[in-house]
């Protein structure tokens, strides 16, 4: 990783810091709970309206409709258009990553 500093000792990075938001995504075919990452001072909003056809979500917990076969992964990547609905889940401040 490469940092590099202006005259004022500001400093610039590759790395993009972000933060945890744990949300529940309604697909057709299933129920998703899990973690988005968000630019840091960006809404949820935001990240979820991005033009890429695949939402990332890490730490999650699939289920189908019912709420059985529960199944998990470290990560997952939701196609926009299969989701009907999108909420977080803590009203608390997220997370820095």
């Amino acid at each position: 990783m490469e940092i590099e500093y202006d005259e004022k000792g500001k400093f610039f990075t590759d790395i993009i810091s972000k933060e945890v938001v744990r949300v529940e995504i309604l697909t057709v075919n299933h129920h998703i709970r899990g973690n988005v990452h968000v630019r840091k001072g960006d809404r949820l909003s935001d990240e979820i309206n991005q033009p890429n056809m695949f939402l990332p979500v890490t730490q999650v917990e699939i289920l189908n409709l019912g709420g059985e076969n529960p199944r998990t992964s470290d990560f997952l990547a939701v196609n926009r258009n299969q989701i009907i609905w999108l909420m977080p889940t803590e009203q608390q401040p997220a997370q820095e990553v």
